[in-house]
């Protein structure tokens, strides 16, 4: 079989480039997908993400090697798997990142990644149920709209965020981030609003476009310095399929290098320790892996205003049986709805914490449920120096890689992590928590000197789900990609997804990934004429 572009990976990027890349009928695309269709209930229904990511088959459940620095702990890495990859099980929130982000990445020499640049096709992406303006389009694959709890709490951490000195925000993602208010969401009517409900489902009857789940990939075929095509496992049983244009690696920051590795792209020693030929030397696959570190600081409070009542199995069941019957009902809302974008000391130019708001516990990423009631905020810290790397196990490409996420091996990481303790407990200090706060939850309370703070970080901090970088690009030994996101030194081969940004943006990252798809497949029509 062959077809002119095979799509490696139906995640976020890839829905949004099967889309792009079949809506003229000019072109073949074969959309491989590791995982299963989206067929459950669980992942359409806002509140059932707590119960997806818990699972296996939409959720790789990856681990990292024990981090160092934070007390030799193993990391718990959820990463979609299924159509619609991460943003099929994640908090559905819209934030873009920071302006300066993306001018930062034209600064380093990627032409045309600068925030004027990417703009557009951020507005090209999206529906804003608010309406166009400068920021926001209409019209596009992606809903975004206000959340729907109608919860008094999330109004109050706003305006406890006001009070501590930080401006109200209606719209992170217009003129200004900085501030505290209301996330956007990408959801449709009360429904998720995944990469693949967006841009997929309503698709999937062009007679161009060929999807395959279950499509495990093993390796990419590299003949004479070019991508010729891909082999696989489709439900067990081994496949080659070739590609006329372009292999288009989707398959996210984690699993990305992992594929390039496997099929001889990569660092030679690296290679020649797991009995793998390299056919392309690339030392920075799997290098400059960056996230999100995030730690949650609780308070106990008055259960009614929290989301305590879903700790009960009957109003669970109450509420998924309410959403699969009529579609309405608690099932339809998201428990992240505020959030602040804040700096950790005054003397710094951008925002370098994020700040989001959920009113229940929240312990090893909603696994573990407690019986009293509370509320947190997520602090994670948006710009971190500290780098980590992608590995191999082993050449066997059924194995896990290897997560070396490096957390704050940088000590500035640290000192940051602390500030935004600090900063979190302050707002839940305010007159507008008043009559619902209780007391810090024991995890934190009492830790009030630098030193024990840091020792809370590196006890309770996980990942807040954003790892990028691992195929950067740029234009120094180090890159993976060029600023058209070609694999460098190779011809038919891009890479498109998280791993290619060359530093974390100050925000969430599925909206990014989506922008970067939609430039990416104008490139790619492009390049031949179309």
């Amino acid at each position: 079989m062959s077809y002119d572009y095979i799509v490696v990976g139906a995640g976020s990027a890839g829905c949004v480039l099967a889309n792009r890349l079949t809506a003229n009928g000019a072109h073949t695309v074969l959309l491989l997908e590791a995982g299963d269709k989206d067929n459950s209930p669980l992942i359409h229904m806002p509140n059932g993400v707590g119960v997806v990511i818990a699972g296996t088959k939409y959720n790789w459940q990856f681990n990292t090697a024990r981090e160092p620095e934070l007390n030799n702990r193993k990391m718990f890495w959820p990463r979609g798997r299924g159509l619609g990859g991460s943003s099929s099980i994640n908090g559905m929130v819209y934030i873009r990142g920071h302006a300066a982000d993306y001018d930062s990445w034209r600064q380093e020499g990627n032409v045309g990644w600068g925030y004027d640049d990417v703009l557009p096709y951020f507005k090209k992406s999206m529906n804003q149920e608010r309406g166009e303006d400068e920021y926001h389009g209409v019209g596009g694959p992606l809903n975004v709209k206000d959340g729907n709890s109608g919860m008094p709490i999330h109004g109050k951490f706003i305006d406890a965020g006001v009070q501590a000195g930080y401006p109200y925000n209606p719209d992170f993602n217009g003129i200004e981030q900085e501030g505290v208010g209301p996330i956007q969401l990408t959801k449709i009517g009360n429904k998720r609003c995944s990469a693949a409900r967006g841009y997929l489902t309503p698709i999937r009857d062009r007679k161009n476009l060929t999807v395959e789940t279950n499509a495990r990939l093993t390796r990419i075929v590299i003949e004479d310095g070019r991508a010729t095509g891909v082999e696989y496992l489709h439900n067990g049983e081994a496949k080659r399929v070739s590609a006329a244009k372009e292999v288009l690696l989707c398959a996210g920051a984690v699993q990305s290098p992992q594929l390039l590795k496997l099929s001889g792209i990569g660092n030679p020693e690296e290679l020649a320790s797991h009995g793998i030929n390299c056919v392309h030397e690339l030392p920075g696959v799997g290098e400059n892996l960056q996230d999100h570190l995030d730690i949650v600081v609780q308070f106990h409070a008055e259960a009614s205003a929290t989301l305590q009542k879903f700790s009960k199995w009957y109003n669970v069941a109450y509420a998924g049986i309410r959403y699969l019957l009529l579609g309405d009902g608690p099932g339809t809302e998201n428990a992240m709805e505020a959030a602040g974008f804040v700096k950790s000391r005054p003397d710094i130019d951008l925002p370098d914490l994020q700040l989001h708001f959920i009113p229940t516990f929240m312990f090893d990423h909603g696994r573990k449920r407690e019986d009293q009631a509370g509320i947190c905020i997520h602090v994670c810290q948006l710009r971190p120096a500290s780098r980590g790397r992608i590995l191999l196990e082993d050449a066997n490409p059924m194995s896990e890689p290897k997560i070396v996420a490096g957390y704050l091996s940088e000590p500035s990481d640290l000192q940051v992590m602390i500030e935004g303790v600090k900063v979190a407990r302050r707002i839940f200090g305010m007159e507008a928590f008043s009559s619902v706060i209780g007391e810090e939850h024991a995890s934190s309370r009492g830790r009030e000197t630098d030193e024990s703070i840091a020792e809370f970080v590196r006890e309770y901090a996980e990942t807040i789900y954003h790892p990028v970088g691992t195929c950067k690009m740029g234009n120094d030994k180090m890159s993976v990609v060029d600023d058209q996101l070609r694999v460098n030194g190779l011809k038919g081969l891009r890479v498109v997804d998280a791993s290619i940004m060359p530093t974390l943006v100050g925000g969430n990252t599925n909206a990014p990934v989506i922008m970067i798809a939609e430039k990416a497949s104008d490139m790619i029509l492009e390049a031949v004429g179309q």
